[in-house]
């Protein structure tokens, strides 16, 4: 990337062409406006993260604690805001990224108003909300490097140390970094999953999450009710995203496939198998049937097939649906990821039923058996009661290990569990140790590469109305807001303390003077009550 002295050389040379015609014009100034904004499209930001990411991934393979991690963000102001903590509290963006949630697109974003995970939003809200997020986060770039314009004028007219400013400037780290979107189960068949693909693409994403469920069907992967599709289908979907990658230029760009096969118990079609233990093959070999010998085994409208060399009759329900076997979960999980991975997909997500590293290293360690370099994303689901689960782990490893738990309550017994008395005894130390480095043991043993979790800004947003709303309009009245809000931005050093520069006042300032020079009617000075701060 050229250096700030650059761009102002070239800027300045480009004016001198130009005569008198651009003699107001400052190429200091324009070159600062030029570095405010790197990335002038959304194709621009997935090269530039899809190269992050495709590095991210070479350096977990080299060492497993170099994983990722994101939190989903339903507004770019939360995923500005992240991205701003991340970098003041770990002075670095390396490894951290966005999510985008299907499901919070729905439940915040539809223009239908809050709707389950079921796929019913508008399917342009996603890419919309893509170009937001990153409309945002180049802003954040644009403020912190207005600060530091402000900064090298200051050392320049006071004689301070204008190359320590410089380098701050010529080595800035941008907010921008890769976002994992979700496209459900592609929003219909394969054309339409390419077109939405596209658009995704182009509004910045480069790497594009999608399921095996039934698109006209989809559930949130932590409910009942789940049909997948023959793996033929999801492949055609697969093949799909990465055409529209290729398309526009995007060669590296990231395909993750989510298997939903461990909690789906349905299939809404049975593939026609062309060969001997093709995938088609493979696929019904699953299905729960019925041993029949002949016609006379059949009712009206049954559907007989030949497995194995054997007829037979498929659990078909009352809605149309095939019902799998009890007990195939796994090897259908192992089946769609290997699948997927030999099919051009470059990252799993299996969704699980809860947060166990032991389970999720079982499957992944299987995947690996054929295709070694498998990597995951999991997703640290809110729809797990982590203190539950990881309580109820710890009961049944101490269990088995012969342990006297009598001083604990049954592992039944939920509620008593999760009562705050419990939260002092050694047993809830201990399972809140082991959430507090399910992250780092997961990347370790069960080939996590991304941490990911789908809708906590969605949580905290909740959380803190909520408190904020019960003690304003209580008895705490104001001091609600100063003592748990602003007080609290000040001493953590947020920039959102200061509104008015956050969202942009004083780049407005700035600009103004550029364009009008001493003419220019501020919003911020001596009385501007930000000063306060």
């Amino acid at each position: 990337m050229s250096t700030y002295q650059q761009h102002t050389d070239t800027l300045a040379t480009l004016c001198e062409t130009q005569g008198k015609t651009w003699q107001a014009i400052n190429p200091e100034y324009a070159s600062r406006m030029r570095l405010q904004n790197r990335f002038r499209t959304g194709l621009e930001i997935a090269q530039f993260t899809a190269d992050i990411m495709r590095e991210d991934m070479a350096a977990y393979d080299a060492d497993t604690s170099q994983y990722t991690q994101s939190l989903g963000c339903w507004h770019g102001f939360t995923a500005q805001q992240m991205m701003m903590a991340i970098k003041r509290h770990q002075k670095t963006t390396k490894r951290s990224y966005v999510y985008l949630s299907g499901w919070m697109v729905a439940a915040l974003r539809s223009e239908f108003g809050p709707l389950p995970d079921q796929s019913m939003h508008e399917k342009t809200s996603v890419p919309a909300l893509i170009e937001e997020i990153y409309t945002f986060l180049k802003q954040a770039d644009a403020r912190e490097l207005d600060h530091l314009f402000k900064d090298l004028d200051e050392a320049k007219a006071n004689g301070g140390d204008v190359q320590a400013v410089l380098d701050k400037i010529n080595n800035f780290e941008s907010h921008v970094v890769p976002i994992i979107a979700d496209i459900d189960a592609g929003f219909g068949n394969e054309e339409a999953t390419y077109l939405l693909a596209k658009k995704m693409i182009e509004a910045g994403a480069c790497a594009i999450q999608i399921e095996n469920q039934v698109s006209d069907a989809k559930q949130c992967g932590h409910q009942a009710g789940k049909v997948t599709v023959p793996h033929e289908d999801f492949l055609a979907k697969i093949n799909a995203v990465r055409y529209a990658f290729l398309e526009l230029g995007i060669d590296n760009g990231v395909i993750v496939a989510r298997t939903d096969s461990l909690g789906a118990s349905l299939t809404q079609k049975v593939p026609v198998s062309q060969t001997p233990g093709d995938l088609a093959s493979q696929y019904n070999a699953f299905l729960e049937t019925t041993p029949i010998n002949g016609v006379e085994d059949l009712n009206e409208g049954d559907t007989a097939m030949k497995l194995n060399g054997q007829l037979c009759k498929p659990t078909r329900l009352e809605n149309g649906l095939y019902q799998f076997r009890e007990g195939t979960e796994k090897d259908r999980v192992v089946l769609d990821c290997v699948t997927s991975l030999q099919s051009g997909a470059d990252l799993l997500w299996i969704e699980t039923e809860k947060p166990h590293v032991k389970q999720i290293a079982e499957l992944v360690n299987r995947v690996k058996e054929q295709v070694p370099d498998a990597k995951l994303v999991y997703n640290n689901s809110p729809s797990f009661n982590w203190t539950l689960k990881f309580r109820e782990q710890v009961y049944q490893e101490w269990q088995e290990a012969g342990r006297d738990l009598a001083a604990y309550p049954s592992i039944d017994d939920n509620k008593a569990l999760m009562a705050p008395e419990m939260d002092g005894t050694e047993l809830a130390q201990a399972a809140d140790e082991l959430v507090q480095n399910f992250q780092r043991d997961g990347a370790r043993e069960a080939g996590i590469f991304h941490h990911l979790i789908t809708l906590p800004t969605y949580h905290t947003a909740a959380l803190s109305t909520d408190i904020l709303s019960e003690g304003y309009f209580g008895d705490l009245g104001m001091l609600a807001y100063v003592r748990d809000v602003q007080r609290q931005e000040i001493r953590r050093e947020q920039a959102s303390v200061k509104h008015q520069d956050l969202a942009g006042s004083n780049m407005g300032d700035t600009h103004k003077e550029y364009f009008s020079g001493e003419n220019a009617l501020k919003a911020g000075g001596e009385a501007n009550t930000m000063n306060q701060f």
